[in-house]
């Protein structure tokens, strides 16, 4: 597997959005680039905020799209073209509906499952061959609540499982960016199970 360049976290901008369920993938790289002292600046061509960091000996960049979740698309490929930068060497943190929270699994290639910021991106790349990591938000049981869901902020439970799960996905990261993503997976998936079993 070549190796991480690019890492993207997918929300809403705005205060009103930012302890939204939907915006896992910021509460993700939010905490990363805060334990690698990495700062945040305005990438205006990039319609981003992007940051720079170093692990496992890797370059990294970091990128949270500006341009709302419907759109994240623009913003991801934008920054693929202008860093030169092969999908198969991005990862992508988002909310995850098919996951209970507390869970994060990573994965490669595969569809949007509904997800608005993967489906936009996937449209303009025209595939899904790059990784993503799952945060697992739940669900709400029924389609026809799913929007409120997402926009809504989680109860003090179910964020301190994200927390958890947020975290244990930093501590793996190294290994996938050093390339050893199927270790990275397996490591996340026992933490993940310890998790569902208590």
């Amino acid at each position: 597997m070549p190796a991480l360049r690019l890492i993207v976290g997918l929300g809403n901008p705005g205060p009103e959005y930012a302890r939204t369920r939907h915006n896992a993938g910021f509460w993700w790289i939010d905490a990363l680039a805060d334990k690698h002292g990495a700062r945040w600046g305005i990438e205006s061509k990039l319609q981003s905020e992007t940051a720079k960091l170093v692990l496992a000996g890797e370059s990294l960049l970091l990128l949270k799209p500006l341009t709302f979740m419907n759109h994240s698309g623009r913003a991801v490929t934008a920054a693929l073209r202008y860093w030169k930068i092969e999908p198969e060497q991005m990862l992508v943190a988002h909310d995850e509906l098919d996951l209970p929270p507390g869970t994060a699994r990573l994965k490669f290639d595969g569809g949007h499952g509904g997800q608005n910021g993967l489906r936009d991106t996937m449209a303009l790349l025209g595939h899904g061959r790059f990784h993503r990591l799952r945060l697992g938000i739940g669900h709400p049981g029924h389609k026809d609540k799913v929007t409120p869901w997402v926009l809504g902020r989680p109860g003090r439970d179910d964020e301190a499982s994200l927390l958890r799960a947020i975290d244990e996905a930093i501590e793996v990261l190294p290994l996938a960016v050093s390339g050893d993503l199927n270790e990275a997976m397996k490591r996340l998936h026992t933490r993940g199970q310890r998790t569902e079993d208590r």
